[in-house]
């Protein structure tokens, strides 16, 4: 009898699923495949090992950023910290980042960064550490600054470390950045520190809202009647993208989230989670476990994708959904609110299924991205900017001349000249007279007296 052959394992790459993917789409455009082959290949890829100090040791850390496409500055795209984390995984990150930020129509290019590590095996202090080192990394060899690869927060990684990453960026200065001054390279991290709050808690938002904006939408074309009121939902993913998610779902849309589902469980209740306290539980327990307003407890988070609701929202990792599971789907809508959550294979038993794909190049594309551009021309005008005590000491008439700038740099230079001169200052770098620097003298080389000075 002729025994049945067995199927080759899926192809879990996640650069090979983006290239298909792109294949599949390339199709259907009328350009020379030699120039379809330069889109879809990652221009650079820059892989660093380097040594931080852990306690009493030092530890070896793996590190990647991938630069997809120089056809737009700056670059721009995440850095995540994740056990997973391998090469082809950045290189297909930087890809769809490109792709989105073309299909939203932000002059971004794609990038993306990760460091191989789990999070939670360090302490914050130890993940400065880590962050400022990989940060130098990218500095050396001029992968990071305004108008050249502007990263953000991406899986694993958040406020504090962000922070520290543009401070740390700050105290580093790049050669092209100089001619700027310290205040353009506020530009070079999307995401401000929590000091600077309000655009910050605005940019976390938006990275949900968008994600949800598509929703309403989709609802006449699979069935479901009326508006998002009392839909069910289950989220799989409780970071910054799903908490926001189900928080504008359930606050004002009206949906019943049933389910919510992380890396170690996931947590169920028909008749719908209260968002706000299981975020107060999940941040002080770190785990959905033991959640007093849940009915029902799943050991695997990922298991929250399979149950009858009418929308699941995989918010976590890339694929999730796969050959194995994509059978039990009973939802009629797939929003994919994280990266390639989907494999191709699972795309096709989907579809034959009817089910409605929200796929994440487009779901993912627009508002946040266009948030950080708005963001980063805000510090760019900023530094570009003439000092206040400039600004003062320019004619009136110097703006309706068109030289207020000119003036206001040649006024600055000329006030540091003249501390030179007086002692009070003295020149540690040579160069044209725009790039000079100069440092306060120290009191020994002040003049003491007034008579001196005069």
């Amino acid at each position: 009898m002729p025994t049945k052959s067995k199927k080759a394992p899926e192809d879990l790459n996640l650069n090979n699923i983006v290239s298909r993917q792109f294949e599949k789409a390339a199709a259907h455009v009328k350009l020379p495949a030699g120039l379809l082959t330069q889109i879809k290949l990652c221009n650079n890829v820059y892989y660093m090992q380097f040594p931080v100090k852990i306690d009493d040791k030092y530890v070896i850390f793996e590190a990647w950023r991938a630069e997809h496409s120089h056809h737009r500055k700056p670059l721009k795209g995440g850095i995540r910290y994740s056990r997973m984390v391998d090469q082809h995984e950045i290189m297909a990150l930087a890809a769809l980042m490109t792709y989105k930020c073309a299909i939203g129509n932000v002059p971004f290019g794609g990038s993306k960064g990760g460091i191989k590590l789990r999070p939670r095996d360090y302490t914050p202090d130890q993940l400065q550490k880590i962050t400022r080192r990989y940060t130098a990394e990218l500095i050396a060899k001029n992968f990071i600054g305004p108008g050249i690869n502007v990263p953000a927060p991406d899986y694993g990684t958040g406020r504090a470390r962000d922070g520290v990453d543009r401070r740390h960026v700050r105290r580093l200065p790049s050669g092209r950045d100089r001619q700027l001054g310290l205040r353009h390279r506020e530009a070079a991290v999307a995401g401000r520190h929590q000091r600077a709050a309000r655009s910050h808690r605005t940019r976390r938002r938006r990275s949900g809202c968008a994600r949800r904006s598509a929703i309403p939408v989709a609802l006449k074309k699979t069935g479901l009647t009326g508006t998002l009121d009392g839909k069910t939902v289950a989220v799989q993913g409780f970071g910054n993208v799903g908490y926001h998610v189900a928080k504008i779902l359930h606050e004002e849309d009206g949906c019943k989230v049933v389910a919510v589902g992380e890396y170690n469980g996931a947590v169920v209740n028909p008749k719908g989670l209260d968002i706000a306290k299981l975020a107060a539980w999940f941040q002080a327990k770190h785990t959905m476990k033991g959640f007093p307003g849940a009915t029902k407890t799943l050991e695997n988070g990922v298991d929250v994708l399979s149950l009858p609701v009418d929308i699941i929202i995989p918010a976590a990792l890339e694929n999730q959904i796969t050959r194995q599971n994509a059978d039990k789907v009973q939802a009629r809508i797939v929003a994919e609110a994280a990266n390639g959550p989907t494999t191709t294979e699972a795309e096709k038993i989907l579809l034959k299924k009817g089910v409605l794909i929200l796929a994440d190049i487009y779901l993912n594309s627009g508002r946040g991205d266009r948030l950080v551009l708005r963001v980063g021309e805000e510090h760019l005008a900023h530094a570009l900017r003439p000092a206040p005590e400039a600004r003062r000491r320019v004619p009136a008439h110097a703006d309706r001349l068109g030289h207020g700038r000119p003036h206001a740099r040649e006024v600055s230079i000329q006030r540091a000249r003249g501390s030179a001169r007086r002692g009070w200052t003295r020149r540690i770098s040579s160069g044209p007279a725009s790039k000079r620097r100069w440092r306060r003298a120290t009191r020994r080389s002040r003049p003491s007296s007034r008579s001196t000075r005069r």
